[in-house]
């Protein structure tokens, strides 16, 4: 049986994707267009800021950016809920999939800061004997 390879940034991009198309579908209206502008920035930030974060300076680096992460990801699942919420969209199955999705990146991104911290305590500890 064949693998696919799980590629995490084409995870992201892929994401970018799905909310920019939220975002381009909300209505002209001044909450729409406000929404479509806060959820495009935070939907889109993730992907950008793992590539920042392949190329981290430092182990502090990395926790700094994927915290980033975390945080861009959070606020575009509440911007989807509020969307959701208002009853902006009429086919609910882009937004469906789009809160599935964030969940499911924040989960695996919420792990990561765990163990990337996990080891920051373990190899400061291993200085230290």
């Amino acid at each position: 049986m064949k693998r696919e390879t799980y590629d995490l940034e084409d995870r992201l991009i892929d994401f970018s994707v799905m909310v920019i198309n939220i975002g381009e579908t909300l209505p002209k209206s001044e909450a729409g267009r406000y929404l479509s502008g806060q959820i495009i920035r935070s939907g889109m930030s993730p992907a950008l800021v793992y590539g920042e974060a392949q190329s981290a300076e430092s182990r502090k680096d990395f926790i700094h950016k994927i915290s980033i992460i975390l945080k861009e990801l959070r606020e575009t699942r509440i911007n989807m809920k509020i969307i959701l919420k208002k009853g902006f969209l009429k086919d609910r199955s882009l937004l469906s999939n789009g809160l599935q999705e964030v969940n499911e990146l924040i989960s695996i991104f919420a792990k990561s800061l765990q163990t990337a911290k996990k080891n920051a305590r373990g190899n400061i500890e291993q200085k230290n004997i």
